[in-house]
């Protein structure tokens, strides 16, 4: 367990370093002042001050901060503030500011994902065998059959065909295939399996090829957008209903997950493990990206929301009621953290 909460804390502090380094940069670059940048909350375990900036490792490794000068309304308020204060900026260089946390998570995916696919290759989307008595079956597809389409939505890795599988709660699915050079197109509905208590498709998918270097780059951006894929349609299916509170987790369970995987794939070696775990990299960091654009108070998503409607009236919201979105979300994100917390603890005692 202390290894797998090494690793995690390794994971975390990556990916939060690299999505606070994204704030930082584009502020920089912006002529904004940047007067902390926190990785962790809670008490500082050790600070520095570099230039206007005050660095500091924090106690708790759950988030981080890259604080601009004049973020606060009272500053203002108060109007003691300096060409180099956020609130002083253009709206379009606070934008770029505000997304460059997102976009390096989105960019740090692509690195991750790149070392992933550059030494394990990837899974076509092709029909290894299709299961006796299947919906697969019954649709007529067939072993060597390329799927190109899944309700004309473009499929480049057999890890998309899982998708719409797992995702699925007995919609029917219309398939694109490409046989012998023909296209073919078949309607199927995935059928209910009691025991695992989900739907199935029916299909095996192929072995996995490796890939020149072109290939690499192209297809470790069809892997990060995968992720991309996996992480709002599971959000999607929070949204409509389609989950309980054990689909929730925090870094409780995921460093039990990572525990999990580490004692699973150690036997096979340190290769294994790095690249396993450089996977998992992918995900997180890619569902921290996108979980920040959520348009909710608090997050990046709902700074957006109020820079886009400044950018459109040409005039900024007032910040005292800024604030107060903001400040109503953060006391909505810690109750979830704490549910959050306390439902991870739980499943130790199952």
């Amino acid at each position: 367990m202390l290894v797998s909460i090494l690793i995690f804390l390794i994971i975390f502090g990556v990916i939060v370093v690299g999505h606070e380094f994204g704030h930082y940069a584009i502020a920089r670059r912006g002529g904004i002042r940047v007067n902390e940048f926190d990785i962790g909350m809670g008490p500082s375990l050790f600070a520095w001050q570099a230039g206007e900036t005050k660095f500091s490792v924090n106690l708790l490794p759950v988030g981080g901060a890259c604080i601009f000068d004049g973020m606060n309304g009272l500053e203002v308020a108060s109007g003691d503030l300096d060409e180099h204060a956020f609130p002083n900026a253009g709206v379009w260089t606070r934008i770029a500011t505000v997304f460059g946390g997102p976009f390096a998570n989105f960019l740090l995916g692509y690195i991750f994902a790149f070392i992933v696919v550059a030494f394990c290759g990837i899974q076509p989307p092709v029909i290894n065998s299709v299961m006796e008595g299947s919906a697969a079956e019954e649709a007529g597809l067939k072993a060597g059959d390329v799927i190109t389409k899944i309700n004309r939505e473009s499929i480049h890795l057999y890890d998309e065909v899982s998708l719409f599988s797992m995702m699925n709660n007995g919609e029917s699915l219309d398939i694109t295939v490409r046989r012998n050079g023909e296209k073919i197109n078949v309607t199927l509905t995935p059928r209910y399996n009691e025991e695992a208590g989900r739907y199935y498709i029916g299909l095996v998918g192929s072995t996995t090829e490796k890939l020149n270097a072109p290939g690499v780059f192209k297809y470790a951006f069809y892997q990060t957008f995968y992720w991309v894929k996996a992480t709002y349609k599971s959000l999607f299916t929070i949204f409509t209903g389609h989950f309980s509170k054990d689909d929730l987790s925090g870094p409780v369970g995921i460093v039990k997950v990572v525990d999990d995987t580490y004692t699973e794939v150690r036997p096979y070696g340190l290769p294994s493990v790095i690249l396993t775990f450089l996977n998992l990299a992918t995900l997180l960091t890619v569902n921290i990206g996108i979980v920040n654009l959520l348009p909710l108070p608090a997050l990046d998503g709902g700074r957006l929301v109020f820079l886009f409607i400044e950018a459109v009236r040409g005039k900024p919201i007032p910040p005292e009621k800024e604030g107060l979105v903001h400040l109503a979300g953060i006391f909505a994100l810690l109750i979830l953290m704490v549910f959050v917390l306390f439902n991870d603890i739980s499943r130790f005692f199952r």
